[in-house]
């Protein structure tokens, strides 16, 4: 069954009328990629928030010991982000909603609206606090000791965080195969927001904790806080611009996206393999969620047969347009007269 209903204005044949022009709807699910379903990317998330979890905990009580501004800086970027994932299982969990009567389009784009509320508090929570706490380190400057605590922490927040990115690389790597895209480019295009939004995370709090060494050895070498502090100024400013890029990109979602020429093609080609499709004249393609789509199209029909009704029940009810395995069926609607 398919996930979505998606309305079409089909061109089909009448008899003594030539061609005529009437409403259909149509059940219609077009998978972008192979979907990995929903254990795949709540196994992403999961692990993402054990491991923050516990590098939010390392991280506080290694800034409590050494009095590290970078350390600050990450233990509040572990924070927000474990805070974040909550967030993105939220967004699992109702973006997965069946359609009902007041949402027949069902619930997908809540996944990108707790998405969107995860990418702002990683920018209030960790970049906001991040650079501030910096900010106030240059002005009142404070030592910083035990630097033996702060690497090792450092380093096993790093074994920590690479785990929970090789999981979010996992799941991203063949899907961006199947698609034929670059890892990178593939995570900022991809439909589901909890992939991309772990993956950017992951990568900035690896990123991160290379600086808060830096910081950290350069404060321990040169006795200066000044390093140490610009440290958790460069965090606040890479988290800033992580949080910045997956806002923008849920806005985009939420807002309505056309679906990519790799969908659209994949779409055109499983209706023109009906037998009962002549052609299609237009096809509209909407991302209302996570590997779900709204379809809206136009096409002719093979023959002269006046049965509209019964003929496009056979083309919905074999209208699997996917772009790999699994195959979902487009059902259509009842009800529908022709002009």
């Amino acid at each position: 069954m398919a996930r979505e209903r998606g309305g079409n204005e089909a061109s089909v044949p009448s008899a003594g009328r030539g061609v005529a022009r009437r409403p259909y709807d149509l059940f219609g699910s077009v998978s972008l990629l192979r979907d990995p379903g929903a254990s795949e990317s709540l196994t992403t998330v999961l692990v993402a928030f054990g491991a923050n979890a516990l590098v939010a905990v390392a991280k506080s009580v290694a800034a409590t010991v050494t009095g590290s501004a970078s350390l600050v800086a990450e233990a509040a970027h572990s924070w927000a982000d474990t805070g974040n994932e909550i967030f993105l299982l939220i967004a699992q969990r109702r973006s997965r909603r069946a359609p009902d009567a007041a949402h027949p389009l069902g619930y997908g784009r809540e996944a990108y609206v707790w998405s969107l509320f995860a990418a702002l508090g990683l920018f209030v929570a960790g970049a906001a606090v991040s650079v501030t706490h910096g900010i106030q380190e240059l002005i009142h400057p404070e030592p910083a000791s035990h630097f033996a605590v702060g690497y090792v922490v450092l380093a096993v927040s790093f074994v920590l965080e690479g785990i929970s990115f090789l999981q979010s690389v996992r799941q991203a790597k063949p899907e961006a195969e199947s698609v034929q895209r670059d890892l990178i480019e593939y995570v900022l295009a991809t439909w589901d927001p909890t992939l991309r939004a772990v993956f950017a995370e992951d990568s900035a709090a690896l990123i991160g904790l290379v600086i808060a060494a830096a910081g950290l050895a350069a404060h321990q070498v040169t006795g200066s806080v000044v390093p140490d502090a610009a440290g958790s100024i460069l965090v606040g400013v890479l988290l800033a611009v992580i949080a910045v890029v997956l806002i923008n990109r849920n806005r985009l979602f939420l807002v309505g996206q056309e679906a990519g020429p790799l969908v659209r093609k994949a779409a055109i080609q499983t209706l023109l393999d009906d037998p009962e499709v002549a052609r299609v004249t237009y096809l509209r393609l909407e991302i209302v969620g996570p590997r779900m789509i709204f379809v809206i199209g136009d096409v002719d029909l093979t023959g002269d047969d006046t049965d509209v009704g019964g003929r496009l029940d056979a083309v919905a009810a074999s209208g699997t347009m996917d772009n790999g395995p699994p195959r979902e069926t487009a059902t259509p609607s009842t009800g529908r007269t022709a002009e």
